[in-house]
Order: structure tokens, then C-alpha cells, then sequence
């Protein structure tokens, strides 16, 4: 596993200092379950009383504030369990919350009476979300029960942790959808359009900072507790 050293962001900080100076930490405190409300608490205070990892949580923090963040040997092991309820409900959130929204208003945007085109457009971005789905649907079924086996102890022949190929097919049908409607679709109305789009932006940075957490954080602790279990100290 890479020698890691501390990011931007501590335990000490106060949080609505990180939420102020990067809001995209909105996204993860809702994925951890952590409301708004906090006063003038720290990360650490916050994170302890709402059963949050502090580790985990500011590894993903700092993760996403700058991806080569990396983490200090002697900082205290990440939590697994931590970081699979944490990727789960971020996959709830893309394909029961945040795809549903974007597919509503990019339905309402496209032009009345150019069926043929908005039935290819809404015909590729259906892909996009279909093979989201099935991605997200085999770390569910498969990987996340892999790796409560193994915080028990228990390790089969093969793990099925595959990832970085898949991020990459995935994260490259968004990029082009979204440069499709940017260089071919003929929009009316174009603060509609433009609206899609930018949401289309957002959740491109917000996937690209989830698969680095899986495949900065998930799977290199993944392979850690393999290697403890397969030689043991």
C-alpha cells in the first residue's frame, strides 16, 4: 500500500470551514449520514457524533480536495465498513436521486417535433445510466460481500475487485454524451440545455471523486486485510 501524508483538512477543523471553502463536502457528509446543524463543532466532534469514522472521513475529503492526497503510515487504519456504507449510498444517490433529476430536464429541454434525434439522445444516455447500473449493482451484490467476509476473516480463491477498467468505460460514455449535446444537438431553448449540462459537469467530477475512492482507498485497504488474512502475523 503508498506511504500516504496528511491533506489539507484535520480532525481539529472546524467543519463549517470545510463545508465553506469546499462545498463538494456536502455530498459526502450526506453519504455518512451527517446533517446540517453542526454549530461551531469540529470535523472530529461532528464525525464522533454521528458514528462516522474521522479516518475514513477525511481521507475522502482530502481525496477529493486533491487526488494525489495521500495518507501517513502511522494515521489510523481506514474502516471498511466505513467506506462501504459510504459507497453505497453514493450509488443510491446517482441512480435514485441525481440521474432520475438530470434525465427529467433533459427531457424537458429537448426540441418539440425533432423525435428522432431526442429518442437517440435519451437513447444514450439511457446506456450510460444502464451500465452505471450494472456496475454499481455488482460492487453491491458482489465486492461489498467480499469484503464483509473478509472483516470476518473468511477469504475465497479469487477477489473480485475489478475496477479502474470498468471507471474508465463508464466515465467515457458520460464524457460523450455530454459532448454530443454540446457539438450537435441544436437546442431552442438554451438555458435549458445549458442547465442539463452543467449539471451533466457536476456529476462527471462527482463520479470521477467516487471511483477515486475506490480505487485510492477502497481497494488498496481491500488488499491489505487480503494480505493479513493470507499471511498473518
Amino acid at each position: 500500500m503508498n506511504k500516504f501524508r496528511i491533506g489539507k483538512y484535520r480532525e481539529s477543523d472546524a467543519m463549517i470551514d470545510l463545508v465553506s471553502e469546499n462545498f463538494h463536502a456536502l455530498l459526502v457528509m450526506s453519504r455518512f449520514g451527517i446533517a446540517l446543524g453542526f454549530g461551531d463543532k469540529s470535523i472530529g466532534e461532528v464525525c464522533r457524533e454521528n458514528e462516522v469514522d474521522i479516518a475514513t472521513f477525511l481521507a475522502i475529503i482530502n481525496l477529493m480536495e486533491h487526488e494525489n492526497t495521500l495518507i501517513r503510515p502511522e494515521q489510523p487504519t481506514l474502516s471498511l465498513t466505513c467506506l462501504i456504507d459510504y459507497l453505497y449510498h453514493s450509488h443510491n444517490y446517482f441512480l435514485k436521486f441525481r440521474l432520475p433529476e438530470m434525465r427529467e430536464k433533459l427531457v424537458d429541454a429537448l426540441n418539440e417535433g425533432n423525435d428522432d434525434l431526442n429518442k437517440a439522445v435519451l437513447g444514450y444516455f439511457d446506456k450510460f445510466v444502464a451500465a452505471l447500473r450494472k456496475h454499481t449493482q455488482n460492487e453491491d451484490n458482489k465486492i461489498f460481500p467480499y469484503v464483509q467476509s473478509l472483516l470476518k476473516g473468511e477469504i475465497g480463491d479469487k477477489s473480485p475487485v475489478i475496477f479502474c477498467k470498468q471507471h474508465e468505460q463508464i466515465q467515457m460514455r458520460l464524457s460523450e454524451f455530454k459532448n454530443i449535446l454540446i457539438k450537435y444537438y441544436p437546442a431552442k431553448h438554451a438555458n435549458k440545455i445549458n442547465g442539463v449540462l452543467f449539471d451533466i459537469f457536476n456529476c462527471e467530477n462527482d463520479l470521477a471523486s467516487h471511483n477515486a475512492v475506490e480505487e485510492h482507498l477502497f481497494l488498496p485497504a481491500i488488499e491489505v486485510l487480503e494480505n493479513k488474512i493470507r499471511k498473518p502475523l
